[in-house]
């Protein structure tokens, strides 16, 4: 038996799809995403954490993505879901006004410092350490980019 390690003329000349249409100096991802960006017909293709403008459903989304990836524990995320609850004040038994609804855009930063300041009127150290955790984690990742819309 005789094996040979030579090339077969029947795919000598073909190559593989990983290096089709590849430049020597491999192109990184990012900048692949940002030229296709720049392309993009959609001048807001991607979407970046805003805590100052944002929809109750837009932090909610945001809050269960954090905890998907582990990023948050789900301690932590008390106060980001309790923002994105809506309850009339007629209370009832309609009980919270679905977020998926309200397009209302709110300042949870706001709500946020306005909370710190009411758990230090009351004295209520639970609620003061929870609110500026939040207020924390709210920093560390405003601005940060939450989504990109690859739709062309």
């Amino acid at each position: 038996m005789r094996v040979e390690a030579g090339v077969n003329s029947l795919y000598g000349t073909q190559r593989s799809q990983a290096t089709v249409g590849r430049s020597a100096s491999s192109t990184s991802f990012s900048a692949v995403l940002s030229a296709s960006q720049a392309g993009a017909s959609q001048p807001n293709s991607t979407k970046q954490a805003d805590f100052t403008s944002m929809s109750r459903q837009e932090l909610r989304d945001w809050t269960n993505s954090q905890i998907r990836s582990g990023e948050m524990s789900l301690d932590d995320s008390r106060p980001f879901m309790a923002m994105s609850m809506k309850i009339p004040i007629s209370g009832g038994l309609g009980g919270e006004l679905s977020a998926g609804s309200d397009d209302t855009q709110y300042n949870f930063t706001q709500k946020v410092r306005d909370g710190i300041q009411g758990a230090l009127s009351r004295g209520d150290g639970t609620t003061l350490k929870m609110l500026e955790s939040a207020m924390q984690i709210m920093q560390k990742h405003q601005g940060q980019t939450i989504g990109v819309d690859v739709r062309a």
